[in-house]
Formats: C-alpha cells, structure tokens, sequence
C-alpha cells in the first residue's frame, strides 16, 4: 500500500514549525488512540501512521532527507538505525511507546478519563524487558538474506506456577497499600499551582495485586530464568546499525506480565574481497602493465558469482570501472548496486634478464613518458 505525504497525514504545511507538528499530532493521537478506540482496526492504523510521520518531522534530520527523496529518504540504511520497514514495518508497539514519551508524562489519565487507573485496578501485571542482541552477518549473507537461528537467554514462565506467581489453588489478592492501583499519588500546592505526585507503590511493585501464597519456584514472579531458541529471517541488503524487532520475545514480565520484544541489531563483518559502499562494493583488481597498455578482459569475482571486466587499451592505474547490477539489492525496493572495479598496476619484484632488457627498451622509447606534473598527471580518472 503506497504511504501517505507524511505533512499530509498530520495536516500541517511543509514549512509548519516543530511545534505546530507536535500539535497536530498530539490531537490525531489522542483521537485515534486504541485505549479510545477498543477493537477498531481503522483508529489504530491511524494512529501508527500518525506517530510515524511525527516521528520522521520531529526530527531535522530525518525531515530534511524526507524533503529530499521522499519516503526512500527514510527507510533503508538511509533512515539510520532506528527504522524498522524491514521487519513488518511501524509497528503499534512504537507508536504508543513513541507517544508516551513525548505526552504520557502529564495529565496522562485526563486524555483518556481515568481508563489507565481503572485497568490497573485488580492487577495488570508489568510488561517485561527488551532485550537487545548483535547479529554478525557476512557481506554474502547480507546480498542474498539469510535465516539464523538465536539462543536468547531470558526470563521465561515458570513450569510449576504457569507465570502466576501463587501456589496451585491460590489467588492473587488486591494490593491494601494501593488498593489495587498499583500506584500511590499525593497530592501538593505551591505557587504555581496544585501538582500530583505519582509513583509505584512499593508493596506490590505497581502490580496491584499480592501473593499471600507465592509459588515457591519462582518465589512469586511468575518467571524463571531460562532460554528460548529463536529464528529470525534477515532480508537482503541491510547494513550495520539496522534492527529488527521480534515482539514478546523478550523477557516475560512479572506476575503473568506480558513478554517485552527481542531486537535484533546487525552488524556486518569485514569482507576479504568486497569493500561496501551503500549498496555498491569495491573490488580492487591488480593487473600488469602490459594489460593497461593493451587492453585485456579477465575474469573476477562477484557475490553472487563471476562476470567479465573490459579492460580498454591505454587505462590509467587507479581507474574505476564499473559493473552495473553486481552490488548489493536495495532494502525493501527494487534494483541493486553496482560493483566498482579499481584498476591498480602491478610492479613486478623480480625479473629475468630478457625482461628487463624489454623494459629498458621501453624506458628509452620517447612514447612512453609519462605526462608533466600536476592536474594533467592524473589522466583519465
């Protein structure tokens, strides 16, 4: 489906200041918003597509690239780590952490009339953490996508309790410290005005809920350490510093807590033969003197395979050809790079007796000088 301009999704011209795009924001989120929106599929895309053009126009960086080339302008290894249209795009996940940490600090259950209190109440068990791991990958690997197979190290359900934290035919009860909200709040006055101080009630840990009866094995959290095989596809054509998010497969959160997600953060190895650049790859190819003198054809290596490189009669050294199509694919789009092909002369070490009298007869010809200094010296490159 083709992406909406992202000035167009927030109403906002593409001269509008950082404050008239927090603005317009702000009122689409808080209208679309899944916690006003239960169920409703339309909201929610909505509001994933809202907080994805604020998150790109928020940004000067990010804007200016998306004012150059448009949406390719921001995917891709040329949106920067933090893009995900690799692995199943914005997700609701981002969109309502990305919220929150710009609006849910103040006035938070005003937006949505006290719903955040009243579903706290009776025990909502904490989310668990993200957990963060680097996937090495080969310049092979990254040309063609790749499957990998991870062991995380994680916090699992505990087998005894089934994640519930209570002794089997026991039940959580209410938190009497926080009568089930999981938060404690007092209120203050100064001179600017009338303040609420809210924080975690340390009885239940902002759980709501207590194990009068805590399982043993786990001692009431509900997880256990443990490990989890995971599989992840890697698309063709990323680079070092993108990510992929795997959702719950993170630590599970405490009490039956739902599981925070798995990022997988790729990094590419060094290639003997390749060197990257975007989505081309240089090969550096030594050849003789007579091969730049005369011209030749050889045959090198690519990543997927060999091709043929022309080399024209009379080349400079340090020349760069190129072969169109041999690079890297393109992430999320159509169309790959280039290999780049630098010509380097060879000097031999060592020669025989014939050799060098054929190079001195060449020294003394008057054709082989090479050019004056300067501009002019650098020839053809």
């Amino acid at each position: 489906m083709t992406k909406r301009d992202y000035y167009e999704v927030l109403g906002v011209s593409r001269d509008a200041s950082l404050d008239d795009i927090k603005k317009a924001y702000r009122k689409l989120a808080l209208q679309h918003h899944p916690d006003r929106n239960p169920g409703n599929k339309d909201a929610e895309e909505r509001f994933k597509e809202a907080t994805e053009a604020y998150e790109v126009l928020r940004d000067g960086e990010k804007r200016g690239r998306y004012n150059q080339f448009g949406h390719s302008g921001v995917s891709g290894p040329a949106g920067g780590g933090g893009f995900e249209g690799f692995s199943g795009g914005f997700d609701l996940s981002d969109a309502l952490r990305a919220f929150m940490r710009d609006f849910g600090g103040f006035g938070f259950d005003d937006f949505f009339g006290g719903e955040r209190q009243s579903r706290r109440r009776g025990g909502t068990a904490a989310r668990g953490n993200d957990l963060q791991i680097h996937l090495r990958l080969s310049l092979r690997e990254i040309a063609t996508g790749t499957t990998k197979k991870i062991k995380v190290s994680r916090m699992t359900p505990c087998a005894r309790c089934k994640g519930k934290g209570v002794k089997d035919g026991s039940s959580r009860q209410d938190c009497s410290t926080c009568r089930g909200t999981g938060e404690l709040r007092q209120m203050s006055r100064s001179i600017f005005g009338q303040f609420v101080n809210i924080q975690t009630c340390p009885a239940c840990g902002g759980d709501g809920t207590i194990a009068t009866d805590p399982c043993p094995s786990c001692r009431g959290e509900g997880r256990t350490e443990g490990s989890k095989s995971v599989e992840v596809k890697i698309p063709a054509g990323v680079a070092t510093g993108n990510y992929i998010r795997l959702e719950g497969q993170g630590d599970q959160g405490p009490r039956g807590g739902p599981a925070g997600d798995l990022i997988i953060i790729i990094e590419e190895a060094e290639d003997e033969l390749f060197e990257r650049h975007g989505y081309d790859v240089l090969y550096d190819l030594p050849v003789s003197f007579s091969q730049l003198a005369l011209g030749a054809r050889i045959e090198i290596p690519t990543l997927d395979g060999t091709a043929a490189v022309k080399i024209p009669p009379g080349t400079q050294s340090h020349k760069i050809l190129r072969l169109k199509g041999k690079g890297l694919p393109h992430l999320n789009a159509y169309g790959k790079g280039d290999q780049l092909v630098r010509l380097t002369a060879y000097t031999p070490q060592s020669l025989s007796k014939e050799e060098r009298e054929t190079f001195e007869r060449l020294e003394r010809s008057t054709r082989d000088k090479p050019p004056a200094a300067g501009r002019s010296a650098r020839g053809d490159r």
